[in-house]
């Protein structure tokens, strides 16, 4: 009966959440690939730069 109740609660509240629209889903999603592809970049930049560092020493 509880587990009934919580999923009734969830119900109500997912009807009460404000969505966002198309254009801001795209928006999102486009600064959420652009921050990962930053982050991909800048670490393989340092991935390069730590092998030619041990290549180095060694």
């Amino acid at each position: 009966m509880r587990l009934f109740r919580f999923f009734k609660a969830v119900g109500q509240e997912m009807k009460q959440v404000s969505w966002p629209g198309p254009k801001q889903t795209r928006h999102d999603t486009g600064t959420v690939i652009g921050i990962s592809v930053l982050f991909a970049i800048f670490f393989a930049v340092v991935d390069w730069i730590v092998q030619y560092g041990l290549k180095f020493i060694a």
